[in-house]
């Protein structure tokens, strides 16, 4: 009976010391696999991050570089080479800006991967933790179901037995303090699940960015090519296309004032931010307005590359628009520079007014409702980003500038309506019997249009 009690006791006590020890080893043995791991693949994530981050930062001054030229052919007289010549460096730089895309996708994927090892790390620690703590979980229901008195019994002295119960309770403690440290692992996995999706997301956004790109730089080349093809080469043949295009600008601006004119709409000003809010960002990169902007701001008067602002200004005055003033604000930015929403919303519809022989008005637009009762338009773009019914995020790339539509030379122009005043039409509801029916854009009654100044 004695020899029994005794080996009862220290088969006990040998299984809950060897099951701490486990348990210890366990945990020591996950965290030390997953610290090596770690390092390794941080060493050669930062060396990779490092080499692509040196490489993005040579390619952002070959962008930097192709601005400063850009602003300086911009301000020059409207020439066919002077066109040219813009047509080549926004070639350059949207190749440039390709390149800096493939980068940033090239680091993001990097980033993924590392998420992924880190991801696997983790499931493999809570598994090897769950199966330990599982296994203790088992051992303590055994040594629990033995009676107060079977332990008394199988033990010699009353400090064995008190040595026995202060056994199980540190097992008991050990179990609470990995339960808890598995609770805070599966914290951490999710976590970095969540970093992981947001990384994904933002890697199907740098696509969607580099697929704009390729999209504008093929515009472009379009665009020098009917350029070339339409002048033959010829100084005069350019200019008299241009004098076309402004006279069939004022056509139409005629024609779609009256049809305006027509449309009876009150604005409700509790429908709408107050003037001076600044609830809307600007359409342009920080970059651009810090760079390309900046150098044009001496000769335009403006620190926002804007060569018209909204309403009856002096170019309207001398007989632009007909009179009725200025619909938007035009930014004298180069073809291919990113455009962003002002604000976040839903694209209500796009469209291109080139892709109808004969119809320019707009070119290639997008409008977007924003919840806070206002819409905005973007118009003469390269490339169009989005889709209707998207949503679409402040400071989203929705497209890039051009010189599509009625348009003498690039830019981007900026509309604000009045939501409730706003709508999409076709062309042939403006211009009954002209040859471009097909053809929608979006207009309003004149109280609809806002100024976008008061927003920005």
């Amino acid at each position: 009976m004695f020899m029994k009690c005794s080996l009862d006791k220290s088969n006990s006590l040998i299984i809950v010391a060897l099951l701490i020890a486990g348990l210890l080893v366990t945990m020591a043995y996950s965290a030390d696999v997953y610290r090596a791991d770690a390092d390794q693949s941080v060493a050669e994530l930062q060396r990779k991050m490092t080499e692509s981050q040196r490489a993005l930062e040579a390619i952002e001054r070959e962008i930097r570089e192709y601005e400063s030229q850009l602003s300086q052919v911009g301000a020059e007289r409207r020439t066919l080479q002077s066109a040219i010549n813009e047509l080549d460096l926004a070639r350059r730089k949207l190749l440039s800006e390709i390149q800096a895309t493939e980068q940033r996708i090239n680091a993001t994927n990097l980033e993924i991967q590392e998420l992924d090892r880190e991801i696997h790390i983790k499931e493999v620690r809570i598994a090897r933790n769950m199966e330990a703590i599982a296994q203790s979980f088992r051992t303590i229901d055994q040594i629990e179901n033995r009676s107060i008195v079977e332990i008394f019994l199988g033990n010699e002295s009353l400090s064995e037995v008190w040595d026995s119960l202060a056994m199980q309770t540190a097992l008991q403690h050990s179990l609470r303090d990995n339960v808890r440290i598995l609770s805070e692992m599966k914290e951490e996995y999710e976590a970095a699940k969540a970093r992981s999706l947001a990384k994904r997301a933002q890697l199907d956004g740098l696509k969607r960015e580099l697929s704009g790109e390729q999209q504008a730089v093929a515009g472009v080349q379009r665009d020098r090519e009917t350029l070339l093809d339409r002048t033959k080469n010829e100084e005069a043949e350019y200019q008299r296309i241009l004098n076309e295009k402004r006279a069939a600008r004022l056509q139409f601006e005629r024609e779609m004032n009256e049809y305006q004119a027509q449309i009876r709409f009150i604005l409700d000003p509790t429908t709408i931010p107050p003037a001076g809010s600044g609830v809307l960002r600007w359409p342009l990169e920080a970059s651009v307005m810090m760079n390309h902007c900046a150098q044009r701001a001496a000769g335009l008067g403006n620190q926002h590359c804007i060569t018209q602002y909204f309403g009856n200004t002096a170019f309207a005055r001398s007989g632009a628009y007909n009179g009725s003033g200025h619909n938007g604000v035009d930014f004298g930015v180069p073809t291919g520079t990113r455009i962003l929403s002002v604000l976040n919303g839903v694209v209500v519809e796009t469209g291109n007014t080139d892709a109808v022989r004969g119809c320019l008005s707009y070119g290639k637009w997008i409008l977007i409702q924003h919840p806070n009762g206002l819409s905005s338009l973007y118009a003469h773009l390269s490339s169009i980003n989005v889709v209707a019914g998207q949503t679409v995020s402040t400071g989203e790339l929705i497209g890039f500038s051009g010189n599509t539509g009625y348009s003498t030379g690039p830019h981007l122009h900026l509309t604000i309506f009045a939501s409730k005043g706003v709508q999409v039409v076709r062309l042939g509801d403006v211009r009954p019997g002209t040859n471009c029916a097909p053809a929608r854009i979006p207009v309003s009654g004149f109280e609809a249009y806002l100024n976008p100044m008061d927003y920005l």
